[in-house]
């Protein structure tokens, strides 16, 4: 038999069980391996929506290694899921003997409260599960749901005993090897290290995801023991028990190795990691998009996307981003949970948890932090940072401005580098602006404050109080102008020299007032005096040294 994606069952297994509680040494990581992530989940979280899509009456799943955080997310993913844990005896034998006791207790308690299966009074509560258990590990991120349900399906409809997902490798070290009969059924699995010369030479192997009835895994269990290289309880011992019993132990033959491939280093999860992306990209065009470069350009396994989308290279959307029909996002922008309209353009930006309506323009260089909404048509600039902004429809914030809590009307226009200053060292306040607003450059918006719909601000000015609607607000005093300060006050410089020589070559620059004209007569002559030579170190030094400390008043 061969595995092929995307085949659905009505099938539901009584149980999955994801392993998950290896220590994943080879990833030299503070982080447990189940929980590094790709495309938006982690490796564990990959698994388990593949698990949930089978509807399982119940999904368990193993722990051990930093249990406690590894539960956390599990549950974090799948609040249903049954946290069972492992303990110190080695092994997936092991692990899923564990599950297996959850499991059937689990399944007492239901037919406890729900009554007895199929209302046989008397029947008693039997062992515990029934009907066909899923076993898979944690760290296969590329397993789909459709492979699952195939495998599934497979296994209901021969009656097996055991089926078991396979692959064939070029390179098969470290893998089990599926060594088969004449008949052409799964005769035994046997580890690398356990492995003769002629059963390394085999290519096809153990993918480690199983479909089990129920009562041959749990008699299975029972007879499992360490006695091999390992020192480790076997889950696949349990594939020779049943052929002992006299049960049909079938393989599904995947020829996709990287749907069942999982990750023991950085170096596989970045592989896996690309081969995700690639499979991402490559269904997302054939419904309509366009990559421009698909090498430079990362897209999360639940982002959304509709036709005639442009992804510019650079780009990467993260967690539940969605992007309307005819947006164009890139390039070089990052994008996380957030929300582009149709025909938005988004370019070189970094965006979280914002909503960008229909038509909109944000960029380059722009920054949107959590609870920026802009309205249709609007825009948000060059170098312009902005959060927890309300922006209307039309309205723009072209360039050099930061606006943070604030509310902003419709086809109102914040002249460059304007700031609302939201935070007073202890709480924030917001800054309001209605529609049609005019306001000039470099202004400052001292929060809480409200500018009128219409309204206009001159720029350069600080609005610290209500400018109501249509009205001008102004502030700062009228300029003028200190002739010849530079002159003055920084003789000698370029610029004093610069200022000088304009004057001298324009007839009609302003004169230099009478007392410009003195102290520059003072600067001139301190300069040109003649001052005395210091004395060289030793008593003379010393003695001029003692009368500059004398001549200094005291407090």
């Amino acid at each position: 038999m061969e595995a092929q994606q995307g085949t659905d069952t009505t099938v539901a297994p009584a149980a999955v069980i994801v392993l998950a509680a290896g220590e994943g040494t080879r990833m030299k990581s503070s982080t447990p391996k189940m929980l590094h992530a790709i495309a938006g989940r982690s490796l564990l979280g990959h698994v388990l929506v593949a698990a949930r899509s089978l509807d399982p009456e119940l999904l368990a799943v193993v722990v051990r290694h930093e249990r406690d955080r590894v539960a956390e997310h599990a549950l974090g993913v799948d609040a249903g899921v049954l946290v069972v844990d492992q303990d110190e005896v080695p092994g997936t034998g092991r692990a899923v003997q564990c599950a297996l006791a959850a499991l059937d207790a689990k399944a007492h308690a239901l037919a406890l409260v729900h009554g007895v299966p199929d209302g046989e009074e008397g029947r008693g509560l039997g062992d515990g599960l029934e009907g066909p258990v899923v076993v898979t590990a944690g760290d296969t991120p590329l397993l789909d749901g459709g492979t699952l349900a195939q495998l599934l399906a497979a296994h209901v409809a021969d009656g097996n005993a055991v089926t078991m997902l396979t692959t064939e490798l070029a390179d098969a070290t470290g893998y089990g090897r599926v060594v088969r009969d004449a008949s052409g059924d799964v005769a035994r699995i046997v580890e690398h290290k356990d492995a003769s010369a002629d059963e390394l030479g085999i290519r096809e192997v153990n993918a480690s995801i199983y479909v089990f009835d129920a009562g041959v895994l749990r008699r299975g269990l029972g007879t499992l023991g360490r006695d091999n290289a390992q020192g480790e309880v076997y889950l696949t011992d349990v594939v020779a028990a049943a052929r002992a019993e006299g049960g049909v132990v079938r393989a599904l033959l995947s020829d996709d190795p990287a749907v069942v491939e999982g990750v023991n280093d950085r170096v596989q999860l970045s592989v896996l990691r690309a081969e995700l992306n690639r499979r991402i990209l490559e269904d997302w065009m054939r419904e309509g998009v366009t990559v421009v470069d698909p090498a430079t350009t990362w897209v999360d396994v639940d982002v959304e996307l509709a036709r005639d989308v442009t992804l510019l290279p650079g780009t990467q959307l993260h967690g539940a981003t969605v992007v309307a029909e005819g947006a164009t996002v890139g390039p070089d922008t990052t994008l996380t949970d957030t929300e582009v309209g149709a025909g938005a353009t988004v370019t070189r930006t970094h965006g979280t948890l914002a909503v960008l309506g229909a038509g909109t323009s944000v960029g380059p260089f722009a920054y949107l932090r959590p609870g920026t909404v802009l309205g249709a048509q609007g825009k948000i600039g060059t170098f312009v940072e902005t959060k927890n902004a309300e922006i209307g429809e039309g309205s723009k914030i072209p360039h050099l401005s930061y606006v943070g809590d604030a509310t902003i009307g419709d086809h109102t226009n914040v002249g460059a580098a304007s700031v609302t200053v939201n935070y007073d060292g202890v709480h924030k306040h917001r800054t309001v602006i209605g529609s049609h607003a005019r306001t000039g450059a470099d202004n400052m918006f001292v929060a809480p404050v409200t500018v009128g719909d219409g309204a206009y601000t001159a720029a350069g000015s600080v609005i610290r109080r209500d400018v109501p609607a249509g009205a001008l607000g102004v502030s700062g005093g009228q300029q003028r102008n200190i002739e010849g300060w530079v002159e003055r006050r920084r003789p000698g410089t370029a610029a004093a020299q610069a200022a000088a020589a304009a004057r001298a070559t324009d007839p009609e620059a302003p004169p230099v007032g009478a007392q410009a004209q003195a102290q520059l007569a003072d600067h001139s002559a301190a300069a040109t005096a003649d001052r005395p030579t210091p004395p060289a170190p030793g008593p003379d030094l010393e003695s001029a040294l003692d009368a500059l400390r004398s001549a200094r008043p005291t407090d």
